[in-house]
């Protein structure tokens, strides 16, 4: 067995955004020559996401719609309260609790077997970076394993 892993930087333009990174991952795929295996797609981040779904414009819309009512940017979260909270804080500290919350029904990475050298996705796969915070430029670890 062997491991293969590249890092892809992905530019985001609003929040939330559903980025199809799927071509990315299978040129990764090729790269790798893993013939049977398995693909990791991990996003270095707590407020982007990775998810498996449809690229289909009124489910994305759909979607996106959910995510704000799970956590809406509006709610009062402590993480945003920048009087009370001291850890963690940047320069240019954002408040993105919302962000972060919508995170924990997403997850970070998805996990995507490897048969004959290609995803073996269903009909409809997609693989999707998900942007839950401010517009900014993403890393995803794309890590192939296999032989």
């Amino acid at each position: 067995m062997r491991a293969f892993t590249k890092c892809l930087n992905v530019r985001s333009t609003r929040a939330p955004e559903f980025i199809d990174i799927t071509d990315l991952v299978v040129d990764v795929v090729g790269e790798s020559k893993v013939e049977s295996g398995i693909a990791i797609v991990f996003s270095r981040h707590t407020t982007a996401a990775i998810k498996i779904n449809e690229n289909e414009p009124l489910l994305i819309k759909d979607m996106e719609h959910f995510l704000g009512t799970v956590a809406p940017q509006d709610s009062y979260y402590g993480h945003n309260d920048f009087a009370i909270r001291t850890v963690h804080m940047n320069e240019d500290e954002c408040p993105n609790g919302h962000a972060h919350c919508q995170h924990l029904v997403l997850g970070t990475s998805e996990m995507i077997p490897i048969v004959n050298g290609e995803l073996a996705f269903g009909k409809w796969q997609r693989v999707f970076l998900v942007e839950l915070d401010l517009p900014k430029s993403r890393e995803v670890v794309v890590q192939i394993m296999g032989g």
